[in-house]
């Protein structure tokens, strides 16, 4: 019996680190020193990422329409997408799996590969990926997928090979419960971070974090308030990138 007991307990404690994330690139950083003063007792904000676990690397997302720099009339724009190797089919909880980044804006979800969007005269470019179960954005080649395409007499982005962002987390005017992990969630289009020397600046209020590693940034211990969330893509050597989606603004709220 005791020596089922301890099998038993061995095992529970195996499993529990076994479930446990191990931190990466993890930096606790301080406020202005007048808040520091009169917030001595309150955890310290920390910035972390979690080391590589991608779920569905095989995943394949294909865009048929628009085809780049198609031109529709201002109205019902069609959007085709072909979803390979991940599990497309709508779950129990009816939770979206591919969604759509039109200039910079929040993503939309969507249950169907195939749909029409409501669009006004204007230049567009669409970033679309899939996510994974807990609704971050698979960055693997050929998760995502960009094109751009124009509504009524508009005239197409002009040409650029910079890469960009597009970032699913977190979402204007998102509201944090005070304790809970505030996730921003990155892509970058068009670019290696490694290969290309490029690297991800965030800003949160007083707050800043930098990371040449493409997975999402969890930052801990943010107290009750309002918060401008600002990320923006660069050169490792610091050197602002030109484009007009280079960086994103957020607000977020913590209550």
């Amino acid at each position: 019996m005791k020596k089922f007991l301890l099998l038993t307990l061995l095992a529970s404690i195996f499993c529990s680190c076994a479930n446990q994330k191990e931190r990466i690139n993890e930096e606790i950083v301080d406020g202005p020193l007048d808040s520091a003063e009169t917030n001595i007792n309150l955890p310290k904000v920390s910035f972390f990422q979690y080391a590589d676990s991608s779920a569905f690397p095989d995943a394949i997302l294909e865009l048929y329409t628009p085809l780049g720099n198609q031109v529709f009339k201002p109205g019902k724009v069609p959007f085709e997408f072909n979803i390979k190797n991940y599990p497309f089919e709508l779950s129990a909880n009816q939770e979206f799996k591919l969604f759509n980044i039109l200039n910079g804006s929040d993503p939309v979800g969507f249950y169907s590969p195939i749909f029409q969007r409501d669009l006004a005269q204007g230049s567009y470019r669409v970033v679309a990926y899939l996510v994974d179960q807990e609704g971050l954005a698979l960055k693997n080649f050929g998760n995502y997928v960009d094109r751009d395409f124009q509504v009524g007499d508009s005239r197409p982005f002009p040409y650029s090979a910079e890469p960009y962002l597009a970032l699913n987390f977190p979402r204007s005017d998102q509201v944090y419960n005070v304790g809970a992990e505030v996730i921003i969630d990155f892509l970058v289009i068009g670019g290696d971070m490694e290969l290309d020397g490029l690297k991800v600046l965030i800003e949160v209020n007083e707050f800043t974090y930098s990371t040449e590693k493409m997975a999402p940034v969890r930052l801990v211990n943010l107290s009750a308030g309002d918060y401008k969330v600002k990320v923006k893509l660069t050169r490792a050597d610091g050197k602002e990138l030109e484009g007009p989606f280079s960086s994103v603004i957020k607000s977020v709220i913590v209550r």
